[in-house]
């Protein structure tokens, strides 16, 4: 049976891994694509994949997004909501909602519960600044909506290899820095069985960065 999943800023670093392993791996040969983004053009080398459908719009309009979101299984947002009216996650929400659709993968920012201590902890703060109040209410709002949900408290970024330690909410996060290519790997884990981490948010980065007080690159 055909797994319908959707990605909503599908242009993205993480969001392009993630498509590429899906269309090129066999454990992901059941997996069709819907790949939300402003501009299909940037896309254009998928337009002709029997799996995939490209879709243009506003990831803020909620008519866009839910039009977009009907007969699909899993929905995984690529993009943190720091909209300070957090339009993107009630979009996405309200979609999902209407579509009878439960299961959603919604990126964010790690410190969302002050889970990073120490030196790193306070600088990691004080970079997000503004950005962390609408970043926490995305989560809050993703908790309080009754949706099969996974928050991914996303590390600072890198392009190294895979290697990651995944935190859930009540543990003190693990690492400052990740790879793209690792947060991609923990989406396809869920991906392949969506009964990882649910209902839950969880950190996921490179273990031998912990104790650092500045992003590894």
């Amino acid at each position: 049976m055909t797994k319908k999943v959707m990605i909503l800023a599908a242009n993205g670093q993480i969001a392009q891994i993630v498509e590429h392993r899906v269309l090129t791996e066999d454990q992901f040969a059941d997996v069709d694509l819907t790949l939300f983004l402003r501009n299909t053009s940037r896309l254009a080398n998928l337009q002709d994949n029997p799996r995939v459908t490209l879709v243009e719009g506003d990831i803020t309009d909620p008519a866009a997004v839910s039009a977009a979101m009907a007969g699909q299984d899993l929905v995984f947002v690529a993009v943190v909501d720091h909209d300070q009216q957090n339009r993107l996650t009630n979009s996405v929400i309200a979609g999902m909602e209407a579509n009878n659709v439960s299961r959603v993968l919604f990126a964010n920012i790690l410190g969302l519960y002050n889970e990073v201590g120490g030196e790193f902890g306070r600088w990691n703060s004080e970079m997000i600044g503004a950005g962390m109040a609408p970043a926490r209410r995305s989560d809050k709002l993703l908790a309080d909506s009754g949706l099969d949900y996974t928050t991914l408290r996303l590390p600072w970024l890198n392009d190294r290899g895979v290697k990651y330690v995944v935190t859930t909410k009540d543990q003190a996060y693990n690492g400052v820095s990740g790879s793209r290519q690792s947060v991609a790997d923990v989406v396809l884990t869920i991906i392949a069985d969506p009964s990882k981490y649910s209902r839950d948010s969880i950190g996921m980065a490179d273990p031998d960065t912990e104790g650092q007080d500045r992003p590894v690159y």
